[in-house]
C-alpha cells in the first residue's frame, strides 16, 4: 500500500505553503519525493497519509502519570494540564498534547507539546486539498531512554541549520539547537558519547557546514529520508481533540500491521514460509481431488459395465442408475414378477406390523402412495409403526385419520 509521507511547513498553513513530501510502496523504500503546494501534491487512492511535525514546533516534557491514569483515561488531558502548567509559556489550552505510545499508570512518560491552531491548521489545509491525514507522527522522537542510541542530525539551510539531539542527557530527550560551535560542543560532550565516536547526519546542503564544525566526516542523509523514518514510529499525535472514531483508529492499525507485514524486511522469512505452507496446501488439494476424481470415474466405469453385462441389448449409457431401474422395471413386468414397490408387498410388510384387530376400511393407490383408513392408530402407535416400516426402506405419516405410506425407497 503507497504511502504519503507530508512534512508540515513551521508557519501558519497558507495556500501557497510548501509542503515536503515522500512516497513509499512498502513503507520502507523511498520513492518520489519534493516539495509542492497542497493542491499539488502527489494524488494517493488508498493509500495512507502521514503528517511529520517539524522538530522545531514540538516541545519534549517527562512526566509520571498519577495512579489511576492511564492513556485511556478520559481525565487525561486535565491531569497533563495540571502537571505542564507550571513548565509552559503558553496556556495549556491553546497547546495540543499528545502522550507516548505504551503509557502507563504511575510510570514516567513523554509529553510532546505544539501550538493547536498551528497543527489544526494544517491538518484542515492538506484535508480540503483532498489529503486527508490518517497518522501524524513527530519528526523527531525521544528514545534513548528506551535503549536507542543516541543520534546528532544537522538540518535546514546554510543560514538557518539546526542541531537536533536526540536522546542526549540523562533523560534522552530532544534538543534543537541552532548549529553554533557551542552546540557542536555540547553535542561532543555528553557522557552517553564521550567513549564512541558521534555519527552525525546532516542534509546535504548543511553537510560541509557540519563537518567544518564538527572536524571530521559527516554521513549525507536527505530530508525525504529522515521522514520516511519517522513514519515508522510508533508515534501518533493526533490525540484528544484531534483524535478520530474508535473504528478509524482501528482500521489505521490494522492496515499499518498489514503493510508491516507485507513488505517488512524482518517478515521476509515468514512470508515465504506462509507462502510455502500454502503452496503444500495446495498441491495437496489437487493431489486429493484428482485422487478422489479417478475413484468416482472407476465407480461410473464399474456401474456402466453391470449395466452392459446385465442387460446387453442397452448399447448406449447415459444415466446408469436410471436405465438400470427401467431395464429391471420391464424386465419384471415381463416375468409378472413383484416388487416391494407394488401394492401387495407393502400390504404384506403393513399385514405383519399394524396391532392385532385393526382393520382397514378404504385403500387408495395414489402417485406412488398409499392411503389407508380405518385403523384409527393412535400417535404412539403411528410414531411405532414408522419406526419399523422406515427399517424396511418405506417412510409413513399420519394426516388425519389416514395413514400415508409412500411406496418410493426411502434409503
Amino acid at each position: 500500500m503507497t504511502t504519503l509521507i507530508i512534512n508540515l511547513p513551521p508557519e501558519p498553513a497558507a495556500a501557497a505553503a510548501e509542503y515536503g513530501y515522500a512516497l513509499t510502496q512498502d513503507g520502507h523504500t523511498l520513492g518520489q519525493h519534493g516539495s509542492a503546494p497542497a493542491a499539488l501534491l502527489p494524488p494517493l487512492t488508498g493509500g495512507e497519509v502521514v503528517a511529520v511535525v517539524p522538530a522545531r514546533a514540538l516541545s519534549w516534557h517527562r512526566v509520571e502519570l498519577p495512579k489511576g491514569i492511564s492513556a485511556s483515561s478520559p481525565r487525561l488531558r486535565a491531569v497533563l494540564d495540571g502537571l505542564l502548567e507550571d513548565r509552559l509559556l503558553d496556556d495549556p489550552e491553546s497547546l495540543h498534547f499528545a502522550v507516548a505510545p505504551g503509557a502507563r499508570s504511575g510510570a514516567p512518560v513523554w509529553v510532546a507539546v505544539c501550538n493547536k491552531s498551528w497543527l489544526r491548521a494544517a491538518v484542515q489545509a492538506l484535508e480540503a486539498a483532498g489529503r486527508p491525514v490518517s497518522r501524524i507522527v513527530p519528526e523527531f522522537a525521544p528514545g534513548a531512554s528506551q535503549g536507542a542510541a543516541p543520534s546528532v542530525q544537522v538540518t535546514g539551510t546554510p543560514e538557518d541549520a539546526q542541531l537536533v539531539l536526540t536522546g542526549h542527557g540523562p533523560e534522552g530527550g530532544v534538543s534543537v539547537l541552532p548549529l553554533t560551535a557551542a552546540a557542536v560542543t555540547l553535542a561532543l560532550g555528553q557522557p552517553e558519547t564521550t567513549h564512541a565516536p558521534v555519527q552525525v547526519l546532516a542534509e546535504p546542503a548543511v553537510a560541509v557546514l557540519a563537518e567544518r564544525l564538527f572536524n571530521s566526516r559527516v554521513d549525507v542523509q536527505q530530508a525525504a529520508q529522515r521522514w520516511l523514518q519517522a513514519a515508522r514510529s510508533p508515534w501518533d499525535l493526533a490525540q484528544f481533540d484531534l483524535t478520530s472514531s474508535s473504528r478509524s483508529r482501528a482500521m489505521r492499525r490494522l492496515a499499518t500491521h498489514w503493510r508491516e507485514l507485507w513488505y517488512a524486511p524482518q517478515w521476509r522469512a515468514a512470508r515465504w514460509g506462509v507462502a510455502g505452507l500454502l503452496g503444500l496446501n495446495l498441491i495437496g488439494l489437487n493431489a486429493w481431488a484428482w485422487r478422489a476424481q479417478a475413484a468416482l470415474d472407476d465407480q461410473r466405469t464399474a456401474i456402466r459395465s453391470v449395466l452392459t453385462q446385465t442387460f446387453p441389448n442397452v448399447r448406449v449409457v447415459v444415466d446408469a442408475p436410471v436405465q438400470m431401474a427401467r431395464e429391471v422395471a420391464a424386465l419384471r413386468q415381463a416375468t409378472g414378477a413383484t416388487s416391494r414397490r407394488d401394492l401387495e408387498s407393502i400390504l404384506t410388510t403393513l399385514s405383519a406390523l399394524i396391532p392385532a384387530g385393526r382393520t382397514l376400511s378404504a385403500i387408495d393407490f395414489v402417485a406412488d402412495e398409499v392411503h389407508l383408513q380405518g385403523l384409527e392408530l393412535s400417535p404412539e402407535e403411528v410414531a411405532a409403526l414408522a419406526t419399523r416400516l422406515q427399517s424396511q426402506d418405506y417412510s409413513t405419516r399420519a394426516e388425519g385419520k389416514r395413514l400415508i405410506i409412500q411406496l418410493e425407497v426411502v434409503r
